[in-house]
């Protein structure tokens, strides 16, 4: 198992200050050399090995903290890449603060969706780790032609809303993570968007989501009785290519993370019925290596993957 080490850096965004600043956690395998210097800073050398990593940047969602992800992000690390982590301070709706990816509501407007971003912080994040490639200790470790963008809810929809305008982005995935969109922006109810990607997708899902079922309203729809917006998302937002959808019998919304009962959502969720961090982390590495590396063995690991989950290809 590779050394897994992470450092911090920040990304100016946009907004007013102090709402205008992502605090970055980096992970990236790394090696132990003993050194004086290693014992006093704590910061060891990205490991050289198959050096440079492809980049995984992966965004939260609304008010939860990104080491929610920490055992997440260090198991995708583990096979081989840099895995960036970030939280924001910024306005979420109706004057709130709080911790969100960052999201361009106008750019998720009829008459401008599909024009821009709806994410413009991955942006700011992308030139950041660019700045951070340039200085030690991770001078020329990050692969930036080579990118993935993950996320968990929110995190998961504007990354799928904003994939395609970011050059080296070469796979997404999400968890617990749609396109449908809220009826309070102009759309109809029920509107599902087309995902803005330009590359294979991973969407994974637990049946006992209670976070989605709780926001039913929100789309105009009843909770109690419509079809999964993640499956739709699945089947109707996607352009041709090699997705897979993951659904993941008894696991929440907070599958692949530690919730925090003091913030957030979790308060909606169903129980967690199933272990769906280990399983999805493994299929989301071999999805990346496939997609990032080019990997035949992933390749064949994607198609044969059984791990307590129901797996659908397209």
């Amino acid at each position: 198992m590779s050394l897994i080490r992470s450092l911090w850096w920040s990304a100016r965004t946009d907004g007013d200050a102090p709402f205008d600043t992502a605090h970055l956690k980096v992970y990236y395998p790394a090696v132990a050399s003993g050194t004086d210097a290693e014992r006093l800073s704590g910061v060891f050398a990205p490991d050289p090995a198959d050096a440079p990593y492809p980049v995984v940047v992966f965004l939260s969602g609304v008010n939860v903290g990104q080491d929610s992800y920490r055992r997440f992000a260090t198991a995708i690390a583990e096979s081989g890449f840099v895995v960036v982590t970030f939280d924001r301070v910024a306005e979420l709706f109706g004057g709130q603060r709080g911790l969100t990816p960052g999201v361009d509501l106008d750019a998720a407007r009829p008459d401008a969706y599909g024009t821009r971003p709806t994410c413009p912080t991955i942006g700011a994040v992308l030139d950041a780790l660019t700045q951070l490639n340039e200085l030690p200790p991770l001078r020329g470790a990050l692969d930036l032609d080579r990118i993935a963008l993950g996320g968990h809810s929110a995190g998961g929809t504007v990354v799928l809303q904003s994939a395609r305008f970011f050059p080296g982005v070469a796979a997404v995935f999400a968890w617990g993570a749609h396109t449908m969109v809220a009826t309070m922006l102009g759309w109809a109810p029920g509107t599902v968007l087309p995902a803005q990607v330009a590359c294979p997708v991973l969407l994974g899902v637990g049946t006992n989501d209670g976070v989605i079922n709780g926001s039913a309203d929100r789309y105009g729809e009843d909770g109690a009785d419509r079809p999964d917006p993640v499956a739709r998302t699945f089947a109707e937002a996607l352009p041709d290519g090699a997705h897979l959808l993951a659904v993941v019998e008894g696991a929440n919304h907070f599958g692949i993370a530690d919730a925090d009962p003091t913030a957030a959502r979790a308060f909606l969720d169903g129980p967690d019925e199933a272990q769906a961090l280990a399983p999805f982390a493994e299929l989301t590495t071999a999805f990346l290596r496939a997609h990032l590396r080019d990997s035949a063995a992933a390749k064949a690991e994607l198609a044969g993957f059984d791990r307590g989950m129901r797996l659908i290809h397209r």
